[in-house]
C-alpha cells in the first residue's frame, strides 16, 4: 500500500503545481471573460486556460446535475494549432488534471472534464444512494481509489476492472452492476467485456447536443447565404437543446461544420462547403 501511494506522489505533485501556477491569472481572466461576448472571447493561446474559460461558461441546466465539460472540438475552435491542443490535453490527462470520455453522439466526440469535478460528481451520486437507504456502496470508493487513479484511458476491460477493484476488497458481479447503474460505466455494444467510462446523468444532455447541432445547422442553412453575424447568432435561444448557442457554435466551428470569416463588421459564421 505504501509503495502504491509513493508511486502516485510525483503525478499528484505535478497536478497540484500545474494548477497553482495557473490559478492566480486564471481566476481573474475567467471572471473577466464572463462579461464578454463569444466574439470577444473566441480564441486562446493556452489549452488549460481555454478549458477553464469554457467550463466557466458552461450553461446551467435545470433538473440535471452534470459538472461542466468541454468537447475536444470546442478547443479546436479556439486554438489554431490542433496538434498542440492534443499534446497539451494528453499531458493534462497523464497528470490526472482532466479525464477524457468517449461520447455516443459521434465517432470523434470526446468530453473533457476536470478530474476534481468528476470525483465530486461520483460523491454526489453516492450521497443520493445513501439517502435512498442503499447499502454496500464501498465499490465506489474502490473505483475512485484504484480504478480512476490507475486507468486513465476512455475504456477498460472487464478483467482489468475486476483486478483494480480487487485491490480494495472482495469483488462481486453486483459491484460492477452498481457502477453501471450509477452511470459510471457503459458496456460496449461490440464487445460486452469492455466498458466506456461515463459521466453520470449526462444522457439528456447528449440528446440535446445532437438535437442542437441539427437545429443550428438548419437555422443557418435557411439563410440566403447560409451565414449570420456571430453577435446576432449568439443572442438566439436554442429550442431543442439545454445547451446554449455559444456551446453549439464552438462545437460546430471546431468540428468543421461551420466556419468563421473576419469582416470589418465582425465575425461571420457560415455553413462550411461540403
Amino acid at each position: 500500500m505504501n509503495k502504491k501511494i509513493t508511486e502516485l506522489e510525483p503525478s499528484t505533485s505535478r497536478k497540484r503545481r500545474r494548477r497553482e501556477e495557473s490559478e492566480p491569472q486564471s481566476e481573474n481572466d475567467v471572471e473577466n471573460s464572463l462579461s464578454l461576448s463569444l466574439e470577444e472571447n473566441f480564441t486562446f493561446s493556452d489549452t488549460l486556460m481555454a478549458l477553464r474559460m469554457m467550463c466557466a461558461h458552461f450553461p446551467h441546466i435545470q433538473k440535471v446535475s452534470v459538472p461542466p465539460f468541454v468537447l475536444q472540438s470546442q478547443l479546436y475552435s479556439s486554438i489554431k494549432d490542433r496538434t498542440e491542443v492534443d499534446r497539451e490535453i494528453e499531458s493534462l490527462r497523464r497528470d490526472r488534471v482532466v479525464r477524457i470520455f468517449k461520447l455516443n453522439t459521434g465517432q470523434d466526440d470526446h468530453a473533457i472534464m476536470f478530474t476534481d469535478d468528476y470525483i465530486n460528481q461520483i460523491e454526489r451520486v453516492v450521497k443520493r444512494m445513501e439517502e435512498n437507504k442503499q447499502n454496500d456502496l464501498v465499490v465506489f470508493e474502490w473505483f475512485k481509489t484504484h480504478v480512476l487513479q490507475s486507468k486513465l484511458d476512455t475504456s477498460i476491460g472487464h478483467q482489468e476492472l475486476w483486478s483494480f477493484l480487487s485491490l480494495g476488497g472482495k469483488v462481486k458481479e453486483e459491484h460492477i452492476s452498481q457502477l453501471i447503474n450509477a452511470g459510471l460505466l457503459i458496456r460496449q455494444l461490440i464487445d460486452q467485456n469492455m466498458y466506456w467510462f461515463s459521466i453520470p446523468n449526462i444522457g439528456s444532455v447528449l440528446k440535446g447536443l445532437s438535437q442542437g447541432r441539427k437545429e443550428l445547422l438548419s437555422l443557418l442553412s435557411r439563410k440566403k447565404y447560409k451565414e449570420m453575424m456571430m453577435t446576432s447568432l449568439e443572442t438566439k435561444r436554442m429550442r431543442f437543446s439545454p445547451l446554449d448557442m455559444r456551446f453549439h457554435l464552438r462545437d460546430l466551428i471546431g468540428s468543421g461544420h461551420l466556419k468563421t470569416i473576419q469582416t470589418p463588421s465582425g465575425l461571420i459564421v457560415r455553413v462550411a462547403n461540403d
